[in-house]
């Protein structure tokens, strides 16, 4: 596990320091920040139409094979536009095509390394791995960014995609020499590969799982809210401090580092997880809308930052919790599929959560969107909870034992009452 939590923190690193790199390249062949969002949607696009096959190829195929296949895979996309950038042979289609291909190739590879990763620690340790996870994602994150802009002044901008590439290739290197611990789930995949009906490995097997399992779809409403009405701090809290607090870019650079690090606080403290649950989740997203409809209120840059922290710990925190109850509860001859309906699902929030907030940004103004975001997501939760706590079954009485001496005809008539 340490050597996989390396590996993918030298992978998220390379992967960051790509888009970062990315965006600006798009930016210098059209100068459009249009064309800039379209390069991004066209590679998250195939996670809306192809990750219920990327899943259940991920449940069919052996776990290692298939992480090592789609690491080479994305690593020979990053050489490949390496060497189109270094002779000047890259123009908008060719990054399109990539970009699509990568896309492609991360609907499989996405959940096989995040299974992969759960295959190799004892059951009762899964949620501490999920946690350390989303730790080495943010600090891959904050490292990648850092480093495209040295190694783009330095190298240039192919030396950052070709540094891409050798991440990915580092991980195909790991993957080989990777042993689960005792306690570990053993993968089904050759069990399931010898299963005579097929038809049960289809993707329909997934939805029709996701669908009828309440826990899963209560967990992708809270997420779906929070997505749609948080979580987009990139614009509402971009447009609150240089437009309300009256801040310029240094300013809300600040924010985004606290941001960060609430972040990466709150991956520890989600490592620390032992059975989560999507009442946790649920908590634990209401309490961060109402922090962010406090963060709207806020009357000065100071008092953002007090509570944006808490605000970004109990959302990594959440996001955990929900990751593992998401990865822990089908079994493991599904888990694949499922997390490929919930890889579409999100796609979904990813495109239509910030047209929906601009719109909500334009009716009520940046605070009264950050405000009325933040009440409706803890609102809606809270009601849910309670409805959820009218509409349970009452717990079953205790039986009444009785013990009764042979001459205490009291006793014996009490028995009978009760039969």
């Amino acid at each position: 596990m340490r050597w996989w939590s390396v590996a993918n923190l030298v992978s998220n690193a390379g992967t960051w320091m790509q888009l970062t790199v990315q965006n600006l390249l798009v930016l210098q062949i059209t100068g459009s920040a249009a064309a800039t969002g379209l390069s991004m949607s066209v590679q998250a696009a195939p996670a809306l139409f192809v990750s219920l096959l990327g899943g259940a190829a991920v449940d069919r195929w052996p776990r290692k094979l298939t992480v090592a296949v789609s690491q080479a895979l994305l690593g020979a996309v990053a050489f490949t536009t390496a060497l189109l950038v270094a002779l000047d042979r890259v123009d908008m289609p060719a990054l399109m095509v990539l970009a699509a291909v990568t896309g492609v190739i991360a609907t499989v590879d996405g959940p096989a390394c995040a299974l992969l990763g759960n295959d190799l620690v004892p059951v009762e340790d899964v949620p501490s791995a999920i946690g350390v996870g989303a730790l080495v994602h943010s600090a891959g994150r904050l490292t990648g960014t850092a480093l495209a802009g040295v190694t783009v002044g330095f190298l240039g901008t192919s030396a950052a995609y070709a540094a891409n590439g050798l991440s990915f290739l580092f991980v195909a290197a790991v993957v080989p020499f990777l042993r689960p611990s005792p306690g570990a789930v053993q993968e089904p995949v050759s069990a399931e590969r010898a299963a005579p009906d097929r038809a049960e490995k289809g993707v329909r097997q997934g939805l029709a799982y996701f669908a009828r399992r309440p826990r899963l779809v209560a967990l992708a409403a809270v997420t779906g809210l929070s997505s749609v009405f948080g979580r987009n701090y990139g614009l509402t809290l971009a447009v609150l401090v240089t437009g309300p607090l009256a801040g310029g870019a240094g300013a809300f650079g600040t924010v985004s580092t606290v941001l960060a690090v609430g972040g990466i606080l709150g991956a520890v403290l989600g490592a620390r997880l032992r059975r989560p649950s999507v009442r946790t989740v649920g908590l634990l997203a209401a309490a961060g809308g109402l922090l962010q409809a406090a963060a709207g209120l806020s009357p000065s840059l100071a008092v953002l930052l007090v509570l944006v922290l808490p605000m970004a710990a109990v959302e990594s925190v959440s996001d955990t919790a929900g990751t593992a109850v998401l990865q822990t509860d089908p079994p493991p001859h599904l888990r694949g599929r499922v997390l490929g309906v919930w890889s579409s699902v999100g796609t979904v929030w990813g495109l239509g959560g910030p047209p929906a907030l601009g719109l909500l940004m334009e009716w009520a103004g940046t605070r009264g969107a950050l405000v009325a975001g933040g009440l409706l997501i803890a609102g809606a939760i809270g009601a849910g909870l309670l409805a959820r706590r009218r509409t349970a079954p009452a717990p079953a009485p205790a039986p009444v034992t009785l013990t009764a001496k042979d001459d205490d005809m009291t006793a014996r008539t009490t028995l009978r009452t009760a039969a």
